[in-house]
C-alpha cells in the first residue's frame, strides 16, 4: 500500500513540475497526478526511441522521464489550445 502511495506522490511531483517547464502553474493535484503518469509512459517510450538510459527510476517509475514527458505532453497540449501562442 505504502509503494502505491510512494508512485502517485512521486507521479503528481513530476507532472507538476513538467507543467511548469511548459508554462503551465496551478493545475490542481489530480492534473498533476495524470501529466506524471502520461510523462512516465511518453518519457519512457521517448527513452527507449532514443536508447537512451532511464537515468533515475524509483520503483521502476522512470522520475526525470516522466518529468521530460509531461513538460512535452503540456507543451505540444499548449500548442494544441492555443495557449502557447503569444498575444
Amino acid at each position: 500500500m505504502f509503494e502505491l502511495f510512494l508512485l502517485l506522490v512521486i507521479a503528481s511531483i513530476a507532472g507538476s513540475v513538467g507543467a511548469s517547464l511548459a508554462g503551465r502553474k496551478g493545475l490542481g493535484c489530480l492534473t498533476s497526478l495524470a501529466l506524471g503518469f502520461v510523462g512516465a509512459l511518453l518519457g519512457r517510450w521517448l527513452a527507449e526511441q532514443l536508447d537512451l538510459p532511464l537515468l533515475w527510476t524509483i520503483r521502476d517509475f522512470p522520475v526525470i522521464w516522466s518529468v521530460i514527458g509531461a513538460a512535452l505532453f503540456v507543451a505540444v497540449l499548449n500548442l494544441i489550445s492555443g495557449k502557447g501562442r503569444p498575444s
